[in-house]
């Protein structure tokens, strides 16, 4: 009924689904470990989101598994409606991303702002850095590198720039990746779409060979 070309092309873009949401699942389940620049480029909100994504794609993998072995095209269709879904979700988690960047420095000063001070000493001991956007802004004095405000001045380091390098290649890996997640889920959608067009097929010639007394049509 199915040619092995069809199969494989739909079987193909299933297998890369589940790698999306066992990806998407696993990192945001990982980045939740204890490092101090992943934890100051993404925050709870972002991390649960992205297993919330994982977690939909994942479910989205069983579904197909159950409506493949099924007869009739009906939860073949109601497959391509919750991939619609996911790609809505995708597209809002990468506009997220994207609009982030665009104010990039601004967004993690508030980020960076919002830290304690033993974690802002923590990034400037790492980054050999003091203060955010100069030496008196968002600084927090002590450990090795910022022992006060003369050490801060006299550095004339300021953290905004090796925090926003990390930050804005973390975030664009990111971005391409759920890029590639829109890929998968629209390969998908139009796999799913000709083995609807070819179930409909079939069963529109059954139908007709089953009124004709069970004689081929064709």
């Amino acid at each position: 009924m199915l040619s092995k070309k069809l199969i494989g092309a739909w079987a193909f873009f299933d297998i890369c689904l589940m790698a999306a949401g066992v990806l998407s699942l696993t990192l945001s389940i990982v980045w939740r470990q204890p490092n101090l620049l992943l934890n100051l480029t993404f925050s709870g909100v972002n991390l649960t989101a992205g297993s919330v994504l994982g977690i939909t794609l994942l479910a989205t993998f069983v579904l197909s598994l159950l409506v493949i072995i099924q007869r009739g095209t009906l939860g073949l269709k109601i497959l391509n409606w919750v991939l619609l879904a996911n790609s809505i979700a995708i597209l809002f988690v990468g506009t997220y991303i994207w609009v982030f960047t665009l104010h990039e420095r601004n967004n993690y000063h508030t980020v960076f702002g919002q830290q304690s001070n033993e974690t802002k000493i923590l990034i400037q001991d790492m980054l050999k850095c003091c203060g955010y956007f100069n030496a008196a802004d968002e600084v927090a004095f002590g450990g090795t590198t910022c022992l006060n405000q003369a050490a801060a001045t006299a550095l004339n380091n300021f953290c905004v720039t090796p925090i926003t390098k990390f930050t804005d290649s973390t975030l664009n890996n990111v971005f391409s990746t759920v890029d590639g997640f829109m890929a998968i889920v629209i390969g998908f959608f139009l796999a799913n779409m000709c083995v609807i067009k070819k179930v409909s097929y079939h069963f529109r010639f059954e139908k007709i060979d089953s009124k004709r007394g069970g004689h081929s049509f064709i």
